[in-house]
C-alpha cells in the first residue's frame, strides 16, 4: 500500500503494499467502566504549539484475534494504521464537552507475533481552520476490553515530533475581499521526514522518546475530570472514501508527452519549470495523491480551484479555460529523490481544476501516477425525479452534487471557502437529507451541536462547531424550525423532548425583546436575513427600535413552529402562548407595515423600504390575508431588476437570495401558485449555462461556486412538483400534492421510514393518470385541483380529472 505520511503540509507515502480495506463496520458497545487510557503528548511541547507528531506502540499477540476494539480520538486529528496498513481517521468534530471518539475492530489488520499500532496527530495552532475547537495536541486509544488494556495509551508509548511537516497561514493575495475559514497550505518536506513513522524497523531520521501523560481520559459525565475533553461516541459511519480518476490534462508547459499520462510517466528534465493543469470536469472534495520518482530538491506546488478566473478575476463559463489562470490554496512537497514515493495533503481539498507546478534543481522529477481518493458522509441517493424536461435532470444532480460536497463529519456551507455548520445552510441540507437520503443521522449531530452551541443569554450560535464566537439570533429562530422539520420527518419523540428546553430559551429571549407595539425590538450582534444588494451586510432596514419585518416575521414563523411542537410533544399553555404572541405580532406587522396603496409589506413601520423577503415570509405565516396572496406573490414574480411592476410607481424592493428563495417556494405552495415553482428555476438553468458543476453561492461574481443553501430545488423537485410531503409528525400519514406547471411526465421515488412512496403522473388531455405506490402501514391523501382523493397502502391508479 501506499504508507501515508501524513503532514501540516503534505502526506508523504512509500509505494509497497496495496491500500488496504476499511476497517470492520461492527463494533462492541462502548462499556460504562471507566477509561483506563491516558491522553498522551510530546514532552515540552505547549499547549498552544502547532505541531504534528507519529505515536507507536508494539504489540505482541500470541495468535490472530478473532475482534480487537479499540476507541480512539486526538486533538486536532488522528491518522491510525496497523502494521502499515490504514485503518481509519477522525475524529469527528464537537467541542471539548462532546469531544468525539471513534471505534475500530482490528482484528483485520493483526497478526501473530509483533504488531505495530501507529498514529499521526496534528494540531494545527493557530493555522487551523474556524471550525475546529482545540484545547492542545492529544491522542488517545482506549482498548474496549479490560482483558486488552496492555494497548492503552500511556507514557509506555512512543512519540516523536516530525520535522518534515509545517501548516502555513492562507496567503491573502488570492483572497481579495473574500473570507477564508477553512483548512491551512500544507508544506512537506521529504529530507527531514520519518518515513519510517509506522514500520516495525525504524528509519535513520527517528527521533522516539517516551510520551507524556496529559491524564487519563474521561467520558463525558464522568466524576472526575483530568483534562478538557469530554469524550462521547461519534454517532456517525465512516465518511466515504473511494478512488477516482485524475482527471483531464487540458493545458501543460514543460513536458512532453502529457498526452500518454497516465500510461507513460511525465519527466520534468533538469534546471526547469513545468506546468500541468488538470480539469476533474465536476467540482470534488478529495484526497488528491501524486506519485513521484527523482527530482531532488524540487519544488512541487498543488493548487486547487473552484473555477479559473480571467486578468479581471472573472469566472465566465467554468467550462473555459482560454485567458485564464488558476489561483487559490495550495500545498507544497519539496522531494528528497527517493524513487517510488507518493505524497497527498493530510486533509481533504475542493476542486475542480487542479495545477502541478514543478521547478526542478540538478535532478529530473518523473510522476508516476496522480489519483484522488473521494471523501464525503456517505449519503444514499435514495430518492429520484424524473421529468419530460431534460435540464430538470441536470438541476437534480448538480443539486444532489451540492448536498454530498457540502457534507462531512458536519454540514457546511461551503467545502472549500469556510466547511462551517450554520444553521441558515444546514435546515435546508437537513430536508434534503431526509427527503433524497431518508438518513437523519448527519441532522441529529447538526441539532445536538446547534443546541449544545447557546449561551447563558438563551439564544444558539450561528454556527457549530467553531473556534470563532458567531452569534446571528435570527438563525436561532431558524433551529426552531429545524427541530420542527425532524419531527415531521422522524418518528422520534424523545429526541425531539431533549430540545424543547433548548427551543424555549431561544423563544423566551425573543419574547423579552418584542416592542410594546408587537414588533421585533433591535437584536444584538448580527441581525442577519439575507444576501441582498440593499441589506447592508444581510441586515434588512431597521428604525433606532428595531421594528423590522422581515425579523419579525421571522419571529413569527418560530413561535407558530415551537406552538406546533409544544402542542404535540410539550405543554399545551406554552403552545398557547407562543400561538397568542405570533397572532399579537402578526396583527403588528399588519397594523404598522401594510401598504394598502401598493399592495405590498413594508420592511418597517416607516415605509421607505420594500423586501421580496418580507413579503414572501408575510404570504407564507398567513400574515397578508389570504385573498391578497396570490397578488403579491405575482408582484414579486413579475419584477425586473430595478423595480417591480405595480399600478403605481414601486419603491426600492430587495430581492430575494438563491438562499432566501427556498422561502419564496414555500409561499409559492401555500398561497396556491406552486405550479409557477418551476419559472422561478431560471437561475439554476443559468448556472448551468455557465458550466458550474454545483450550485453557486450568490449570483455572478459569486465567491463560492459550491454552497449548500443553493440546493434546495432537489427538495422542491420532489415536495412541490411531485408534490410529496409528510401530512402529520413521525411521518405517520402522506399527503400527494402534484403541481407539474407545463410537464406532461413527472415520476418520483421517495424515501419513508417504512419503505418508499413512489408516483408517476402522466397528462391526458385534461386529466392526469396518477400511479401512486405507498410501503406497508403507510396511508394518506392526494389532493388535486381542490379535490381529495383517499390513499391506502400498495400500488393505485387514479384518473385526476380538473
Amino acid at each position: 500500500m501506499p504508507i501515508r505520511i501524513p503532514s501540516l503540509a503534505l502526506t508523504l507515502f512509500v509505494i509497497c503494499l496495496a491500500r488496504c480495506p476499511k476497517a470492520a463496520a461492527q463494533f462492541i458497545k462502548p462499556e460504562s467502566r471507566p477509561w483506563t487510557a491516558q491522553w498522551i503528548s510530546l514532552p515540552g511541547l505547549s499547549a498552544r504549539a502547532p505541531a504534528v507528531v507519529h505515536f507507536r506502540k508494539l504489540l505482541d499477540l500470541p495468535a490472530k484475534p478473532d475482534h480487537f476494539v479499540v476507541y480512539v480520538s486526538a486533538d486536532n486529528a488522528f491518522l491510525l494504521h496497523v502494521n502499515r496498513q490504514r485503518v481509519g481517521e477522525g475524529p469527528s468534530r464537537g467541542d471539548l464537552l462532546h469531544w468525539r471518539y471513534e471505534r475500530y475492530d482490528l482484528a483485520p489488520f493483526l497478526q501473530p507475533g509483533p504488531n505495530v499500532i501507529a498514529a499521526t496527530v496534528w494540531n494545527f495552532g493557530e493555522n487551523a481552520e474556524v471550525a475546529q475547537i482545540s484545547d492542545r495536541l492529544g491522542f488517545v486509544l482506549q482498548s474496549a476490553s479490560p482483558t486488552e488494556t496492555k494497548i492503552d495509551t500511556n507514557e509506555t508509548w512512543d512519540v516523536e515530533r516530525e520535522d518534515g511537516l509545517a501548516a502555513l497561514p492562507t496567503p491573502w493575495n488570492f483572497l481579495p475581499n473574500s473570507y477564508y475559514a477553512a483548512e491551512p497550505i500544507e508544506r512537506l518536506d521529504a529530507s527531514l521526514f520519518d518515513s519510517s513513522w509506522d514500520a516495525e524497523t525504524l528509519g535513520p531520521r527517528s527521533h522516539w522518546m517516551k510520551a507524556r501523560s496529559e491524564g487519563t481520559a474521561t467520558l463525558r459525565g464522568s466524576e472526575l475530570i483530568r483534562n478538557n475533553w469530554q469524550l462521547i461516541a461519534d454517532p456517525l459511519p465512516p465518511m466515504e472514501r473511494r478512488e477516482l480518476p485524475p482527471g483531464r490534462i487540458v493545458r501543460n508547459s514543460g513536458v512532453a508527452g502529457a498526452d500518454a499520462f497516465p500510461q507513460r510517466p511525465l519527466v520534468v528534465a533538469p534546471h526547469s519549470h513545468a506546468t500541468l493543469l488538470f480539469d476533474n470536469a465536476e467540482l470534488t472534495t478529495a484526497y488528491p495523491e501524486l506519485s513521484i520518482s527523482g527530482g531532488k530538491d524540487a519544488l512541487v506546488r498543488v493548487t486547487y480551484a473552484e473555477a479559473l478566473k480571467n486578468s479581471k478575476g472573472e469566472k465566465g463559463n467554468r467550462n473555459e479555460i482560454h485567458g485564464k489562470e488558476i489561483s487559490g490554496v495550495y500545498d507544497d512537497f519539496l522531494p528528497d529523490g527517493s524513487a517510488a514515493t507518493a505524497f497527498s495533503p493530510l486533509v481533504w481539498r475542493t476542486w475542480r481544476y487542479l495545477q502541478l507546478d514543478v521547478t526542478t534543481q540538478d535532478a529530473p522529477l518523473e510522476i508516476t501516477r496522480f489519483r484522488s481518493w473521494f471523501t464525503a458522509y456517505p449519503f444514499e441517493e435514495r430518492a429520484k425525479f424524473a421529468a419530460d424536461d431534460p435540464e430538470l435532470s441536470a438541476l437534480w444532480s448538480i443539486g444532489w452534487r451540492t448536498a454530498r460536497l457540502d457534507a462531512h463529519d458536519t454540514y457546511m456551507d461551503t467545502p472549500y471557502w469556510e466547511r462551517l455548520q450554520y444553521i441558515g445552510d444546514t435546515r435546508i441540507q437537513a430536508l434534503i437529507s431526509y427527503s433524497v437520503a431518508g438518513d437523519d443521522r448527519l441532522a441529529r449531530q447538526a441539532i445536538n451541536a446547534f443546541d449544545e452551541s447557546r449561551i447563558p443569554d438563551g439564544i444558539t450560535l450561528s454556527r457549530y462547531p467553531t473556534a470563532l464566537f458567531q452569534a446571528i439570533p435570527t438563525f436561532s429562530l431558524l433551529w426552531v424550525g429545524m427541530l420542527k422539520d425532524f419531527a415531521l420527518y422522524h418518528d422520534d419523540p424523545e429526541f425531539v423532548r431533549r430540545h424543547l428546553p433548548g427551543m424555549r430559551a431561544t423563544l423566551d429571549w425573543f419574547v423579552a425583546r418584542q416592542n410594546s407595539n408587537g414588533l421585533m425590538g433591535k437584536l444584538s450582534w448580527w441581525a442577519f436575513v439575507d444576501w441582498t444588494d440593499d441589506f447592508p451586510f444581510g441586515v434588512p432596514p431597521q428604525t433606532e427600535t428595531g421594528d423590522s419585518a422581515p425579523i419579525t416575521l421571522q419571529f413569527v414563523a418560530a413561535l407558530l413552529d415551537g406552538s406546533q411542537l409544544e402542542a404535540a410533544y410539550g405543554d399545551a399553555t406554552r403552545a398557547a402562548l407562543y400561538k397568542e404572541t405570533a397572532l399579537r405580532a402578526s396583527d403588528a406587522l399588519r397594523k404598522l407595515c401594510w401598504n394598502e396603496h401598493l399592495g405590498l409589506l413594508a420592511d418597517t413601520p416607516e415605509h421607505k423600504h420594500y423586501s421580496q423577503q418580507a413579503n414572501i415570509l408575510a404570504v407564507w405565516l398567513d400574515v397578508i390575508p389570504h385573498d391578497q396572496q396570490q397578488a403579491v406573490l405575482n408582484k414579486l414574480l413579475a419584477a425586473s431588476d430595478s423595480a417591480f411592476q405595480t399600478d403605481s410607481p414601486a419603491p426600492p424592493m430587495s430581492r430575494a437570495s438563491y438562499y432566501f428563495r427556498f422561502y419564496l417556494a414555500r409561499a409559492l405552495d401555500h398561497a396556491g401558485l406552486a405550479d409557477r415553482y418551476l419559472d422561478t428555476l431560471q437561475p439554476w438553468r443559468g448556472m448551468v449555462a455557465l458550466g458550474l458543476t454545483t450550485w453557486a453561492e450568490v449570483p455572478e461574481p459569486t465567491r463560492s461556486d459550491s454552497h449548500a443553501w443553493s440546493a434546495h430545488p432537489n427538495y422542491d423537485l420532489l415536495t412541490l412538483v411531485a408534490g410529496i410531503r409528510p401530512s402529520a409528525f413521525g411521518f405517520k400519514s402522506v399527503t400527494i400534492e402534484p403541481h407539474l406547471g407545463l410537464l406532461h411526465h413527472v415520476s418520483a421515488v421517495f424515501p419513508h421510514p417504512l419503505g418508499t412512496i413512489e408516483a408517476a403522473y402522466i397528462t391526458n388531455g385534461t386529466n392526469v393518470d396518477a400511479n401512486i405506490v405507498l410501503p406497508s402501514g403507510l396511508a394518506g391523501k392526494l389532493i388535486w385541483k381542490g379535490r381529495d382523493y383517499p390513499l391506502r397502502e400498495g400500488t393505485q391508479h387514479l384518473n385526476l380529472i380538473p
